[in-house]
């Protein structure tokens, strides 16, 4: 299972506020632009996409 980030949903004004909750280290973002996700550092938990309010981040 992939975690994604819809760059729809996502302002992209900010910081992520789901970087805090990643146990892993595996969300990225460069600036106020959309997160990525290190598949190879995420162990799909989903703490992530629990906690985006905006539903950015979501799972496949």
């Amino acid at each position: 299972m992939n975690i994604t980030v819809n760059k729809n949903r996502c302002p992209q004004n900010h910081p992520c506020p789901a970087i805090r909750v990643c146990p892993v280290g595996a969300i990225l973002q460069i600036g106020f632009t959309a997160p990525t996700i290190d598949q190879e550092k995420c162990i799909s938990c989903k703490k992530c996409t629990k906690y985006c309010p905006m539903g950015a981040l979501q799972s496949e």
